[in-house]
C-alpha cells in the first residue's frame, strides 16, 4: 500500500493538532479515525481503533468480587446502569504511554514478521506505526503532529 494512502486520513489539514495545540491526544486519535473511515484507509482504521480500544481498556476498573455478596437479593440494585462503575480518568501522559506501548508492540511484531519472511504483514504494521507516530507528534522520530 502506498505511503500516501496509509497516512491520507491523518495528513489532511485540520485532522492533526497544531504544535502547541490543546487538542488532547485521544481526541486527535478519534478525529483521525473518523477521517480514516471516510477515506477507507484500512491500515489507519485498524491502528487507530486498536489504540483507542487499548486506551478504553486502561480506563476500566475492576469490580470487587465481593461487592454484592453481603446483600440480600432485595437489596441488590437492578435496572439500566446498575452495574456501571466509574472509569479511571487517564492523564495525557498516561494516554501517550499507552500509544507508545502500542507503537512498541507493532515495531516488535514487524521485526518478527520481517525475520520470518512475512513482508506484507511487516509493511502493514509499519504503515500502522506511521499513522500512530503522526498522531503522537513523536519528537524521537522527527515526525510532528503538524506535518
Amino acid at each position: 500500500m502506498p505511503t500516501d494512502s496509509i497516512s491520507a486520513a491523518t495528513s489532511r489539514p485540520g485532522n492533526r493538532a497544531k504544535s502547541g495545540s490543546s487538542t488532547p491526544l485521544r481526541q486527535r486519535l478519534r478525529d483521525a479515525l473518523t477521517a480514516a473511515i471516510k477515506t477507507r484507509d484500512k491500515v489507519a482504521v485498524a491502528a487507530l481503533r486498536s489504540t483507542l480500544a487499548a486506551i478504553d481498556n486502561a480506563e476500566a476498573v475492576e469490580r470487587p468480587d465481593t461487592a454484592d455478596r453481603q446483600l440480600a437479593i432485595e437489596q441488590l440494585q437492578i435496572g439500566v446502569g446498575s452495574t456501571e462503575a466509574a472509569r479511571r480518568e487517564l492523564t495525557e501522559a498516561q494516554i501517550e504511554r499507552i500509544v507508545r506501548a502500542e507503537l512498541a508492540e507493532r515495531e516488535a511484531a514487524a521485526r518478527d514478521y520481517q525475520r520470518v519472511g512475512r513482508i506484507e504483514h511487516a509493511e502493514r504494521l509499519r504503515g500502522e506505526i506511521r499513522v500512530l507516530t503522526e498522531q503522537l507528534g513523536d519528537p524521537e522520530t522527527g515526525v510532528s503532529a503538524t506535518g
